[in-house]
């Protein structure tokens, strides 16, 4: 056809998986986008989700030219400006900011919104231009810093299995995880296994669509996994199948770690874990004589007080089996410490060392910030505490930009936004942290209306602030050649020519991958068990269910509709994703009075948010679950789940604790609202 045009990308989002994807342009526009099928992780096919993308990136909300604030913070009310104005009005404040309060009272907050290493987050897009300022520095913790921790205190780093070595497992513990919502192109790899006789066990609080398809199902309560990979271990001591070889050779700790085992019988951590003592036996059994026996765990498991404990404990688990010496054994949570990119925020730009600011403290740490510069972020939508980070941004004090797609809540309280382009419209370099592969995003369009790229907006802002220094004009051709230049082994061959010639690479792995065959990268070269008494720590819930008014544990899972706040204001996507609901166990329906489809507000002292009952008993007693992911705007009441989310951080890396918060559910009176 004539004028066609096939070009090669990737998926941008906060996604285990990073596809590599085909957009089929016709006449300038794109008219067609779909999965890779020569891509050995895509395979052709796009989730639920990205098959709207190009609907996405042409809808009539869009974000096309530079906005001013007009009417009160928090109004959405906004005028549009040119881009010199912008710049204008941004520079004379940040100019004002740093002489009269400092650099570090500048936030430069970017999300997870690209992970891009030339745009988004991966790269800390825009760094060296916060440098030249003396800014703050942004602790991107919203993700998975407490399970990186918890696992880096045990393997030395948070990266393990290559996840498509699933398909050589014999025994497979999706743990804490959703596969088919948040992340599903590993499933491939398990029903790989499965047809080869793997046998699939789903561990979550929540029976979710990966659970439904699993061989067995156990619902731990939330903030206890620790004691349950405990009790499994205590069944592999009492079978005597430890491999005694690894642990001489590749562990340290171990008969401190042993004594602590010991202490959780499977009938105490069926107490602790709600689980039935048969079912932890049986699974226990399953662990104790399955080799390879592969642990995949991601981002839920770990959002809660105890999150980088239990991750670490989870991550012993194979240093007792040997599993680290099996092709398909081991622990998968995170491949980015394999990726091995030369990242280079000149940090040699500082004037002296700045402080470094929370994502998920964002209500506490504004108090002495006054200028917030948001991309890649939508935090009223998606971080914790919400009526108190409203309550910052409504400061006239604070000299709020955001860079961005569409009106979020967090546009609706800036004094500037900046039309941002999307990952159509722009090149970029991507890892997954899910594959092991490096993939290159070739732009297919120009850019709608006056969008800019995150790279290109600094560029030209640190040209219209006068600023000199050469690498903040770095193109973003050469920021992705210094990149793929740091020289790892794991790079060799990789070039930017090949990369934008075939669209994605694996990098330098053996397949299969058994990274801690031989040693870890600790210290010591070994696996480092957790001291005895430091193998457990109650999640917040457990600890004060007792004491407080609030008796419910609630759980914010992903959306299968949304990607965090992401298509949040796609109409077919909303329509799809239904009201908010929250889900409640029949038992507790009962004593509340409740039945599916009555509204309720669910409650606690940091605020409220209102959905319709899903009477379910896909949550045990004690547990309801409401997916994250709405818009606050678009819901009634105004308000998502993080109205209830506390800022409290997990015991490791600042992590949040999104699935650690005690509620009550009530019904909802019209007067509630008047």
């Amino acid at each position: 056809m004539s004028g066609e045009l096939r070009v090669l990308g990737a998926c941008p989002l906060d996604c285990p998986d990073t596809c590599s994807w085909i957009v089929t342009v016709e006449d300038g526009e794109a008219v067609k986008m779909r999965g890779n099928p020569e891509q050995p992780y895509t395979r052709g096919a796009l989730c639920v989700k990205v098959n709207r993308y190009l609907e996405h990136t042409q809808a009539n909300d869009r974000i096309l030219y530079p906005l001013r604030r007009t009417g009160p913070k928090g109004s959405g009310q906004f005028e549009r400006i040119t881009w010199d104005e912008a710049f204008d009005e941004i520079g004379t404040r940040l100019r004002s900011i740093v002489d009269e309060h400092g650099g570090e009272a500048i936030w430069p907050y970017v999300g997870t919104g690209s992970l891009g290493y030339l745009q988004g987050a991966e790269g800390v897009a825009g760094r060296r231009f916060w440098n030249m300022l003396g800014a703050s520095k942004h602790w991107l913790n919203i993700c998975a810093t407490a399970g990186g921790a918890g696992l880096t205190l045990t393997n030395g780093t948070p990266a393990g299995m290559d996840p498509e070595d699933l398909a050589l497992s014999k025994l497979i513990l999706l743990w804490g995880t959703n596969t088919l919502t948040s992340g599903h192109h590993l499933w491939k790899f398990i029903q790989d296994a499965r047809a080869a006789g793997a046998h699939v066990v789903a561990i979550d609080p929540i029976r979710t669509r990966t659970a439904d398809q699993a061989d067995q199902h156990l619902a731990v309560r939330p903030g206890t996994d620790a004691v349950l990979a405990l009790a499994l271990l205590n069944v592999v001591l009492a079978e005597g199948t430890q491999d005694e070889e690894f642990l001489a050779e590749h562990t340290q700790g171990w008969e401190s770690f042993r004594a602590e085992i010991l202490e959780y019988p499977v009938e105490r951590a069926a107490e602790i874990t709600g689980i039935p003592a048969a079912d932890i036996r049986e699974l226990g059994m399953r662990v104790a004589h399955t080799r390879p026996t592969a642990i995949r765990a991601t981002m839920g498991v770990q959002r809660h007080a105890g999150g980088g404990t239990a991750l670490r404990t989870i991550g012993a688990i194979p240093g007792v089996t040997g599993d680290w010496r099996h092709p398909g054994g081991g622990v998968a949570y995170s491949t980015s410490g394999h990726v091995h990119l030369g990242i280079d925020t000149r940090d040699d730009l500082l004037a002296k060392p700045v402080r470094t600011l929370t994502m998920t403290r964002l209500a506490s740490e504004l108090d002495s910030v006054k200028c917030l510069w948001v991309y890649a972020a939508n935090p009223v939508g998606s971080t914790s505490d919400t009526n108190r980070i409203r309550r910052q941004l409504a400061r006239e004090d604070l000299f709020t930009v955001v860079m961005e797609h569409f009106p979020t809540d967090t546009v609706d309280y800036a004094d500037i936004v900046l039309p941002a382009t999307m990952q159509t419209e722009h090149m970029d370099l991507h890892a997954g942290y899910g594959h092991l592969y490096l993939l290159w995003n070739e732009p297919a369009v120009a850019p709608p209306g006056e969008c800019l790229s995150t790279a290109e907006t600094f560029r030209r802002l640190a040209a219209h602030m006068g600023m000199t220094e050469p690498s903040l004009y770095d193109s973003d051709l050469e920021l992705a050649e210094q990149l793929l230049s740091s020289g790892h082994p794991s790079l060799e061959g990789v070039t930017l020519d090949r990369l934008r010639k075939e669209g994605w690479v694996r990098m330098n792995y053996p397949r299969p991958f058994t990274p801690f065959a031989d040693g870890f990268p600790t210290a010591s070269g070994r696996l480092r068990f957790p001291p005895h008494g430091k193998a457990y720590v109650p999640s917040h819930s457990v600890r004060t269910a007792g004491t407080s008014p609030y008796p419910l544990t609630l759980v914010t899972p992903a959306a299968h509709t949304f990607l965090n706040t992401i298509f949040g204001n796609n109409p077919e996507l909303r329509r799809r994703a239904k009201d908010p609901v929250v889900l409640v166990n029949p038992a507790d329906a009962e004593a509340r009075g409740l039945v599916s489809g009555q509204r309720v507000r669910v409650h606690n002292a940091g605020g409220e948010f209102l959905a319709d009952v899903e009477v379910s008993d896909r949550v045990a007693r004690g547990v309801v679950a409401s997916p994250k992911g709405s818009w606050p705007k678009h819901n009634p009441g105004g308000a998502n789940p993080n109205t209830v989310v506390a800022e409290r951080d997990a015991d490791m890396g600042r992590g949040p604790s999104y699935h650690d918060n005690l509620v009550e559910v009530s019904p909802y009176q019209l007067s509630d609202s008047l």
